[in-house]
């Protein structure tokens, strides 16, 4: 089998578009795909939608060498990697739909030797639901699923472990688990990734690596549902919960994380709904971690709302971004708690979040700005630190000033 030179990957999200910047600059040909035109010109023209480290320099100077380039359509590759948003319904089951439009997109130019990679977070058999997709769509080809060790066409799953600020860097340095539906197919995975990954390197079955994955974020959102839970407890009890999490991590084989105003981004309040919905009637701890992450930005939104008393006090949310100093507000508390004080009535809501120039497209009828630190000081009868960024750390004596402040993610100690 020859060796690697193209790959297209699909989806040029907060994962896709620094993965090809990572595979162009290894020495690769990348072609990124996206439905969304603007987001494909904005590539050609040699720069990036979305905020991450270091990265603008690099998509800048792949695109001006022709190491990468977007379209709204895939062409013909050696790899096809999907990175598209999986995302859950309102009912919390997985919405795959994009992973199947991906797949659908592809088809027509697969050929022989050709290895697909799905790296988005998927529930447990998508590889080899996929793997019949294609199959249906290209019987002249043959697919792992029925050909193990001897199909035309390769596939994987390959999880991404990245963190937002440090993507580039996590890119390489970052372990990675290549799930093959069989071993030619990890095999083969891994002679993409050993071109860019410095870190470990595991070689399984697709089903283990989607299995995987969903289990580290369902991991981090138990144990930050017990801090969330043992926040709500202390408050209950009137008790600082910061002083008992500081006795409390003394102990040498305890670690109790941060609190804060619930879970966001991507991943974390996401990932372990896959799991529950495969198996609901076992998952129950991943459940109630559910439930009680939930349950904190819900009473961080009681606690604002009763502290302002009358809709007509204005309110000061110090961060809308679902973690410090990023601009991604992805399934952000902030967003669900800014949306429980808006249903709620509340008329004057000042938004301070310095890594976005815009608020989220919405029907407020003018109910919320997007203001600066002293202007929110100035004019909010109520302060809610939602994020502690670093720009409000820095700002730390002048927010401690005002008369009422609310800091469910602990700024103030």
């Amino acid at each position: 089998m020859q060796s690697i030179r193209n790959v297209a990957v699909i989806g040029l999200g907060y994962v896709g578009l620094p993965t090809a910047a990572v595979l162009a600059r290894s020495g690769l040909t990348v072609l990124g795909v996206d439905v969304n035109k603007a987001v494909v010109d904005t590539v050609n023209e040699g720069r990036i939608h979305i905020a991450e480290h270091d990265l603008a320099g690099i998509v800048q100077q792949m695109v001006r060498n022709g190491q990468l380039r977007a379209s709204v359509a895939p062409e013909p590759a050696d790899v096809f990697m999907i990175a598209v948003p999986t995302p859950v319904n309102q009912d919390n089951t997985p919405n795959m739909t994009l992973v199947d439009a991906a797949c659908a997109a592809i088809a027509p130019v697969l050929k022989k030797n050709d290895l697909v990679i799905i790296e988005s977070t998927s529930t447990v058999g998508t590889t080899e639901r996929a793997a019949q997709l294609f199959a249906q769509a290209r019987p002249d080809l043959t697919f792992p699923s029925t050909h193990p060790e001897a199909s035309d066409v390769l596939m994987a799953y390959c999880p991404e472990r990245i963190l937002p600020g440090a993507t580039l860097r996590e890119l390489v340095e970052n372990a990675r688990i290549l799930g093959g539906l069989d071993k030619r197919s990890a095999s083969r995975a891994e002679e993409l990734y050993a071109q860019f990954v410095k870190g470990e390197m595991i070689l399984s079955h697709a089903r283990v690596a989607e299995m995987s994955k969903l289990t580290e974020n369902a991991f981090r959102d138990v144990n930050i549902a017990f801090a969330n839970e043992l926040s709500m407890v202390c408050e209950e009890l009137d008790i600082n919960v910061w002083s008992v999490i500081e006795a409390a991590n003394l102990h040498p084989r305890v670690n109790i994380l941060q609190p804060g105003a619930g879970v966001g981004g991507h991943c974390i309040p996401v990932d372990p709904w896959f799991i529950i919905n495969r198996a609901p009637d076992t998952a129950k701890v991943m459940r109630a971690a559910r439930v009680a992450n939930h349950e904190k930005t819900h009473r961080v939104t009681v606690r604002i709302a009763d502290a302002a008393g009358d809709s007509n006090s204005a309110i000061a949310l110090l961060g809308l971004s679902y973690k410090p100093n990023v601009d991604d507000l992805r399934e952000s508390p902030s967003l669900e708690i800014l949306e429980g004080l808006l249903g709620q009535g509340f008329s004057q809501i000042l938004v301070v979040e310095p890594n976005i120039e815009a608020l989220p497209t919405g029907d407020y009828n003018g109910r919320i700005r997007l203001v600066s630190l002293s202007e929110a000081l100035a004019q909010a009868k109520v302060v809610a630190i939602l994020v502690n960024h670093a720009g409000f750390r820095a700002e730390i004596e002048a927010i401690r000033q005002h008369p009422l402040v609310i800091d469910p993610v602990g700024a103030l100690q």
